[in-house]
């Protein structure tokens, strides 16, 4: 199961500076002014070992000053909802106001660990500050500064502390699971129901029906494997109810539990920018991939070269990662659903796959030979000996070699392609690694 941290507070008390810092991007838009953050951002970060996902839920807040506190609350029974560790973010130089008072009330009956994160210490006064702050009743607060990175580590160590051990609700480890993703009304609870033959899923066409994520047993067939069927993503300027929010965070999880995700693309409007932000999570995610053009009968052009224009355009809008299965079919009428659960399960097998280590040396030796790393100031790079790694969740190359450091991306690239036409990897992501010999 994905572990979920989720940033709250009120607005402007640095969430997204935070969440930036954590997952080590500039993702989150920074500015002064309140209530910029519209989007749930999602990012992934590691600590002492532990890997979890981020989600600063800012203050997606519109409107006049009296929206603020129930949009907010709103924000915090979410992350209370969904999350695994809440970190509630006060400020250090306004001191306590009474909507941090209510976001602390909310928490307090909530039975999540929360750690109080009180921010903007820039100038390590916090020690002074931050008694006020065990007033909130919510144990006792970490300061930090979250744009020079003063007390994260602390703040980190205390949330892996804190972080309730996992209890895997799929007892059969074995078995695949898919994911079926999209954007709402893309078609998911049709297919499900079409793979079921039941009407296991209300379907209408509300979008945002699906309100869970459910993991359904599919043995037939000679298929044995779980589904996780998710809310639709929902596009960020519709995000105007918590059910959407929900929906985002439900299908961050369905994706992170999952081996391959099957991507509903609509054929009527083809890709969108909501379908390549499910496609980043999947790919920050590591996931198996198999795109599903779902509705083709009623596309208003069926011929092949419709086929290609999609095809085409859809690997442009994903690019860099273009190897991966695209199927036209539709979940209405069943056309070509069991193609996609085999290309899903051809996917899964492909993750699994190692190459043994004499075969893929004798490979390598001859691409590599074709064309050597390119000479970095006048020093060549030598690559000895590749492995693949036996137990990576996703196919993973060990390149030993004398410079590892000057291997530059296009490099990196060139290898991964070669690996690609030699061997069949489509659908999963791989990985390479250049290590010191």
């Amino acid at each position: 199961m994905g572990r979920l941290v989720a940033i709250v507070g009120r607005p402007n008390v640095g969430k997204s500076t935070l969440f930036n810092r954590l997952t080590q991007t500039r993702a989150a838009i920074v500015n002064d002014a309140s209530g910029t953050t519209r989007d749930r951002q999602y990012g992934k970060m590691e600590w002492e070992g532990m890997e979890m996902s981020v989600v600063d839920t800012g203050g997606w807040v519109e409107g006049s000053e009296d929206v603020f506190e129930s949009e907010i609350n709103k924000q915090v029974y979410l992350a209370i909802e969904e999350a695994d560790v809440i970190l509630f973010m006060v400020d250090i130089k306004t001191g306590i106001t009474d909507l941090d008072q209510e976001v602390a009330e909310i928490l307090r009956r909530g039975k999540k660990p929360v750690i109080v994160v009180s921010n903007k210490d820039d100038n390590n006064q916090g020690m002074y500050a931050e008694a006020e702050f065990y007033s909130l009743g919510l144990g006792k607060p970490f300061a930090i500064s979250a744009i020079t990175g003063t007390g994260t580590g602390d703040l980190l160590d205390e949330v892996v502390r804190i972080m309730p051990k996992k209890v895997d609700d799929n007892p059969e480890e074995e078995l695949p699971r898919f994911a079926i993703v999209g954007r709402p009304n893309a078609g998911k609870s049709s297919l499900v129901n079409s793979l079921m033959d039941e009407e296991r899923n209300i379907v209408t066409d509300i979008a945002g029906t699906t309100r869970d994520s459910i993991y359904s047993r599919y043995n037939k067939f000679g298929f044995d494997f779980y589904l996780v069927d998710t809310a639709g993503i929902r596009k960020k300027n519709k995000v105007n109810e918590d059910i959407e929010y929900y929906s985002v965070l439900r299908s961050i999880r369905a994706i992170e539990n999952s081996d391959v995700c099957i991507l509903l693309i609509d054929a009527t409007r083809g890709i969108e920018a909501q379908d390549v932000n499910i496609f980043s999570i999947i790919q920050k995610n590591n996931k198996g991939l198999v795109v599903l053009v779902n509705k083709w009968d009623v596309a208003q052009e069926k011929s092949q070269q419709a086929i290609t224009y999609m095809e085409n355009t859809i690997r442009e809008r994903l690019a860099p990662f273009t190897d991966f299965p695209i199927i036209f079919g539709s979940a209405l009428t069943k056309q070509r659903i069991h193609r996609v659960l085999e290309t899903a399960i051809e996917v899964y097998k492909r993750r699994k796959f190692l190459i043994p280590t004499s075969q893929l040396n004798n490979a390598m030796q001859e691409i590599i030979g074709a064309y050597a790393p390119p000479a970095v100031k006048g020093k060549y790079i030598k690559i000895k000996y590749v492995t693949m790694l036996k137990e990576a969740y996703v196919p993973s190359f060990v390149f030993f070699c004398n410079l590892p450091q000057w291997i530059r991306d296009p490099y990196k690239r060139y290898l991964e392609n070669k690996i690609r036409e030699r061997w069949d990897f489509t659908g999963t992501p791989i990985r390479l690694y250049f290590r010191q010999k």
